[in-house]
């Protein structure tokens, strides 16, 4: 038997458990409705079907549905745009052309295109970011930069060839072994910046001790703030390339946001940001191969400072 119930009091939402749900409207219900709506769901581990506009990218289920595009655990994305409409015959281009006259660009972007306006919090901005997506480059790489994690986390490593392009991405999570052995396989004697935060430092070191061309980088709130500007200037410039999917899902998702001890530069809860640094790292390895001069005022693993 099928129940249909409002969200306006979530508090009427907790009661017997259910077997599944779908939750429709979903960017514009609380996040109370949600909690509730998803403790029915618990003992009979049913599924759960959620629809909406997209609405800003401050709400729950924006957030929630970028889990649901990085590949998260049991969790699956579908996106359907009025474009997507019109060329499937189930709705008059003339509707979508009007739609797009008459609204706002930012209104027409989440209605229609599914497509959050930049509210001001991501650092490179979606529209530089959507200008900076094309193919990956089958050129050979001159610079890779690389974020380790084990478990939760991604390791992710992203190469540059000579013109700023992304031409290698590989994304994965192994034993810290197979780890190492891949980073190795994927980058060869190609210079490279890899992350030696933490557990990282132990990582470099053995792939240095292997005779291989990488530095390490260390993240503190400063240089990882550093690092990020340099980005964002390459992107807002339109002077680095890189393709869709889950690197330009975390540059979207990407915020900053101030503290009492400055900006903080990261993923929203919940989610990843191990695309980004790595591209940050990547950008920085790249110019380093450009020139000598300096390039961050910031400590690099092995002694090094640039």
């Amino acid at each position: 038997m099928w129940s249909f119930k409002s969200a306006e009091k979530p508090d009427n939402l907790y009661g017997d458990d259910t077997q599944s749900a779908v939750i429709d409207e979903a960017s514009r219900l609380r996040e109370a409705a949600y909690m509730a709506i998803r403790s029915t769901l618990t003992a009979t581990q049913g599924p759960m079907r959620m629809i909406g506009n997209v609405k800003g990218r401050g709400n729950w289920f924006y957030k929630l549905a970028r889990r649901a595009q990085s590949g998260a655990h049991d969790y699956a994305y579908f996106k359907l745009t009025a474009l997507d409409a019109v060329e499937a015959g189930v709705f008059p281009r003339s509707e979508y052309e009007a739609a797009k006259a008459d609204l706002s660009e930012a209104d027409f972007l989440e209605l229609y295109m599914a497509q959050a306006a930049d509210d001001g919090g991501n650092p490179f901005g979606v529209a530089a970011i959507d200008a900076c997506v094309g193919g990956l480059s089958t050129a050979e790489p001159v610079a890779w930069g690389w974020d380790v994690a084990r478990s939760v986390d991604w390791t992710v490593g992203v190469a540059l060839d000579a013109g700023g392009n992304v031409c290698r991405f590989v994304r994965f999570q192994q034993d810290w072994g197979t780890t190492k052995d891949r980073i190795q396989a994927e980058t060869g004697g190609c210079w490279s910046l890899l992350d030696s935060t933490g557990v990282g430092d132990a990582i470099l070191e053995d792939l240095q001790s292997r005779g291989m061309n990488l530095e390490g980088f260390k993240f503190s709130s400063s240089s990882k703030q550093q690092l990020m500007i340099a980005l964002s200037s390459a992107i807002q410039q339109g002077i680095i390339r890189f393709p869709a999917g889950p690197i330009v899902d975390e540059l979207d998702a990407f915020e900053f946001y101030h503290t009492r001890t400055g900006v903080r530069y990261s993923a929203p809860a919940g989610l990843h940001d191990d695309c980004v640094c790595a591209l940050a790292l990547a950008w920085t390895a790249y110019q380093m191969t450009l020139s000598a001069a300096p390039i961050l005022g910031v400590s690099l693993g092995g002694g090094h400072r640039f």
